[in-house]
């Protein structure tokens, strides 16, 4: 698991809506977050490449991930709420796929499908009315 140092986090503070009444008006909570992960030398390049895809819109064309927190009503919350989803973009994309080796059936798997549509067959032809066709 990568754990990115603040030092290379960007914070910007502006106000927000939402509830807070007056409050809202006059203190800067929300916050954006600004963590460049097309030169953070905490990333290795497989973990970089799949951040930056998981990233999608909040990815900028200079690498630049972007990401604004204003559901809390104190900056110290929302700055912790952009941190917390930064790191659980960086877990997604610390864990390497795990691609499916494809394999062909098995003889034995071949003529038990076709012994089982045999076998259906049979059963459904039994079910046809006796005498001939119309």
């Amino acid at each position: 698991m990568t754990v990115i140092p603040e030092s290379e986090l960007e914070f910007r503070f502006f106000r927000a809506g939402g509830p807070g009444g007056q409050n809202v008006n006059k203190v800067s909570t929300a916050v954006q977050m600004r963590f460049d992960a097309r030169n953070s030398p905490s990333l290795t390049e497989p973990v970089r490449a799949r951040l930056m895809k998981l990233a999608g819109s909040r990815l900028t064309l200079d690498g630049v991930i972007l990401i604004t927190a204003v559901r809390y009503r104190t900056q110290e919350r929302n700055r912790a709420d952009a941190i917390e989803r930064l790191q659980g973009l960086v877990d997604k994309a610390s864990i390497a796929p795990v691609y499916r080796v494809p394999t062909k059936p098995t003889r034995a798997s071949k003529e038990r499908r076709l012994e089982g549509k045999a076998k259906r067959s049979t059963i459904k032809s039994g079910r046809a009315r006796p005498g001939g066709d119309d």
